[in-house]
């Protein structure tokens, strides 16, 4: 993979679904890292030269000494991180920005070059059982900045607000039932005992 790219991992949710716990500091399914730990090498398997930042100021994950990016604008939700990876990709001169939650489970270096290469130079989101996933997508980060401004002036802070300003500029790749797997996260505690 050649082409520049900006990692943000979303690590600034309170996790509220899941009794406060940091969700990346879960453990795997096999118990021998955490899911933000195993995120990070299927990340640098995928795209070894990619910078990975943590979306979100959150203390649990100081030990990490990965730096963070704090939402822009603050207290709207997801878009705001989103912004600041736009942002942050657009700084550092970056085709694209791979925006991840941190609580992927199993997303793999193949799911990851599925989405990343090759990279068409529009946003790709995956659609996995007729929903799209923005937090395991790849932005174009010109075009999906423009997008999130443009929803945050109507006052809209859902994600997929981002994904409809997007219209053309938006690529949906459907997964096959390994990759719809790859992209299953733990946003419950349901989630985990499944």
């Amino acid at each position: 993979m050649s082409s520049r790219i900006t990692i943000g991992v979303f690590v600034g949710g309170i996790g509220s679904r899941m009794g406060g716990v940091a969700k990346g500091l879960l453990r795997t399914p096999d118990g021998n890292e955490t899911l933000l730990e195993r995120l990070l090498r299927q990340c640098a398997l995928a795209a070894p030269t990619a910078r990975p930042w943590l979306i979100g100021e959150a203390a649990a994950y100081a030990a990490f000494g990965l730096p963070q990016l704090a939402d822009d604008p603050s207290g709207v939700g997801p878009i705001g991180g989103l912004r600041a990876l736009l942002s942050r990709a657009q700084a550092e001169q970056s085709e694209l920005a791979l925006a991840l939650a941190c609580d992927l489970p199993f997303l793999n270096q193949v799911a990851l070059e599925a989405l990343i290469s090759p990279f068409s130079g529009i946003t790709r989101v995956p659609l996995v059982e007729g929903r799209l996933q923005p937090l395991a997508a790849v932005y174009a980060p010109d075009a999906a900045l423009s997008a999130v401004d443009r929803a945050l002036a109507l006052g809209k802070h859902a994600l997929m607000q981002v994904l409809d300003q997007l219209g053309p500029a938006l690529e949906r790749i459907e997964f096959d039932d390994t990759g719809a797997r790859a992209l299953r996260d733990w946003d419950t505690p349901e989630d985990i005992r499944r």
